[in-house]
């Protein structure tokens, strides 16, 4: 896409949450927004609540769960957000979230990630950062098509937000070894992959359900410090100290971190257009696969907006879900357009 076509707002690097939601009434609206116990899942879910919206925490925690519900009520004054279970890297525990969703659903927000300083795998053997940052939110998705269709009928589009990361700029998606079982692992390519992987299906998601009334755009926050960095060894707090003093980033308080997700689930905009990766609340400029990170930190490599991948990745995760996690459907995967 030529960078005089991309989509701007009127959002900075420096707006908030509710900045963009300043004047808005989302009185009706359903939301999801996954990991929405702390850090910019608590604030997407608070701004939103504020905001008039009916927002479902979707927490691997309930307890946590419940004191950011409470939290939530206390600042904004609104009704109690309701709390459900959700296990990215549980694929029961996924399909239960899913079969207990009643109702419309307008806006799914994809927030929830972890980082692992070493090799984890799931019960099916397959590497944790990919289930829980992709593989997790994509069977979410595919289960609650249903649900995003119904609620693209009553308000004239759904909308689903896949969380990414700068970090998608060090790794494509290698197919030949999703799961580490040839290369030695390396975490941060591991959670680049993983990232890559979220602003791919939602080039796919748009794709295939854009004929729904459902369409998907990738962010990028920017740099929060929240407990996502919990596990980092020292030698990825190295990279992450070492990219800020080269200016790849530049830290953000959680609230103007929150503030781009908002942006792809409310700014007219994106009502009808999918497939974007945005940075600092605009669409962000494509850049070469072998572009340097220093001296593009907004943009978004040609990898992570790859159709032909994307498509790929979709049916590769679909086939994981069917062969690799017994008893899990993967209901409706929608239309191919």
């Amino acid at each position: 896409m030529a960078e005089t076509e991309l989509i701007s707002t009127p959002f900075t690097a420096a707006s908030t949450a509710d900045d963009v939601l300043r004047g808005l009434d989302l009185t009706g609206v359903r939301a999801i927004v996954t990991g929405a116990s702390s850090g910019i899942g608590l604030e997407t879910a608070r701004a939103l609540t504020a905001a008039g919206a009916e927002v479902t925490l979707a927490v691997r925690n309930t307890a946590a769960g419940a004191r950011a519900a409470e939290a939530i009520a206390r600042s904004t004054g609104r009704s109690r957000p309701p709390v459900a279970r959700l296990d990215l890297a549980d694929t029961t525990a996924v399909a239960r979230f899913v079969d207990a969703w009643r109702g419309p659903l307008h806006l799914l927000i994809n927030n929830a990630g972890v980082v692992t300083g070493g090799l984890e795998r799931t019960r099916e053997g397959w590497e944790l950062q990919f289930v829980t940052n992709h593989l997790g939110h994509f069977a979410l998705a595919v289960g609650l098509h249903g649900a995003l269709a119904r609620g693209a009928s009553d308000r004239a589009g759904a909308r689903i937000v896949s969380v990414s990361s700068t970090a998608h700029m060090r790794s494509g998606i290698d197919f030949d070894d999703l799961h580490f079982e040839r290369r030695p692992y390396d975490p941060q390519i591991a959670y680049a992959r993983s990232k890559t992987a979220n602003s791919l299906f939602a080039v796919a998601a748009t794709r295939r359900w854009a004929v729904d009334g459902i369409v998907a755009n990738a962010v990028n926050p920017g740099g929060v410090a929240t407990g996502l960095q919990r596990n980092f060894t020292p030698q990825q707090r190295r990279s992450l100290d070492a990219a800020e003093a080269a200016g790849v980033f530049t830290y953000k308080t959680v609230e103007q971190g929150a503030a781009t997700g908002v942006v792809a689930a409310v700014h007219p905009a994106f009502a009808h257009s999918g497939g974007h990766y945005l940075d600092d609340a605009t669409e962000a400029y494509t850049v070469p696969d072998d572009a340097d990170l220093a001296q593009h930190p907004h943009g978004v490599k040609e990898w992570a907006l790859d159709p032909r991948a994307a498509e790929r990745l979709w049916r590769v995760s679909a086939d994981l879900l069917r062969d690799g996690a017994p008893g899990v459907s993967v209901p409706g995967e929608g239309c191919t357009r």
